[in-house]
């Protein structure tokens, strides 16, 4: 695993203490090229964080790295290493942002487009740190969130009421970065249901409302799940179940006391 410093073109003054990080698997320069040409565009410096292939993780550190039985109870279906390789890619850029000097880490995965709305989305989130731990900048499900601050162009920070899958842009602070380097390992779960889970980690989860980042539609996947289904038949999945309601339920508890806070 290593990372090497993209030449920065500039940066923006209001969020000089954050650092943006693109993780990016060697084999993907015309992914990296993408949204390189897109972050320049926006005034951002960033970073290229050599992303984990899954396939070259040695099978002597995959029983320490990953949990498979813990992974299949909670999520029904057999890991991949396509999983395994984003899931370590995320943890490991956590760690590289805490060897650095900035307060603050956009995470970005390589298939992700910013929009213009970033920069400014950005600057009033900093300037609202008390507010968050950890903001998500995209997402897949909605999360039913509710607003609690304006951060600009129409976009809101909120609390989630509900699943919001993903992780292809978000926002953390060093207390976040710190509690994910520390207790998401071993894998239990994929990357993105694992570490929004504000109330497991004692920190303050958000969104921002609608996505200030968007999927880049012109790139694919490159975690790949070739072959039949990984997922296991219902009667093999009531520990997922059971699992997902009690998420779900804890989450909603979450929201209601993170709502308050802002009330």
């Amino acid at each position: 695993m290593g990372w090497m410093l993209a030449t920065p073109h500039c940066t923006i003054a209001a969020v000089d203490k954050l650092h943006t990080w693109v993780i990016n698997l060697d084999r993907a320069p015309q992914r990296l090229a993408r949204i390189g040409v897109r972050l320049d565009a926006l005034g951002l410096s960033w970073t290229r964080f050599s992303a984990v292939e899954g396939k070259l993780v040695p099978p002597g550190e995959q029983a320490a790295l990953l949990d498979r039985a813990g992974f299949e109870r909670l999520h029904g279906m057999t890991p991949s290493l396509g999983e395994l390789g984003c899931y370590l890619s995320h943890v490991r850029v956590m760690q590289a942002f805490l060897a650095g000097p900035h307060e603050f880490a956009l995470i970005l995965e390589d298939d992700v487009r910013p929009t213009a709305a970033l920069p400014e989305v950005l600057q009033r989130l900093v300037a609202a740190r008390e507010r968050w731990d950890m903001v998500k900048l995209s997402a897949i499900h909605s999360g039913s969130p509710v607003g609690v601050l304006s951060v600009g162009q129409g976009h809101q920070l909120g609390v989630m009421f509900s699943r919001c899958t993903g992780s292809s842009a978000y926002l953390v602070n060093r207390a976040a970065a710190q509690r994910y380097a520390e207790q998401l390992l071993p894998m239990q779960l994929p990357y993105d249901h694992a570490y929004d889970r504000g109330w497991v980690y004692g920190l303050k989860v958000r969104r921002v409302f609608p996505e200030v980042c968007v999927h880049d539609d012109q790139v694919e996947s490159t975690i790949g799940n070739p072959g039949p289904s990984r997922k296991f038949v219902w009667w093999r999945r009531w520990g997922t179940y059971g699992h997902r309601l009690r998420t779900e339920l804890a989450r909603l508890g979450y929201g209601l006391g993170q709502l308050l806070m802002h009330r």
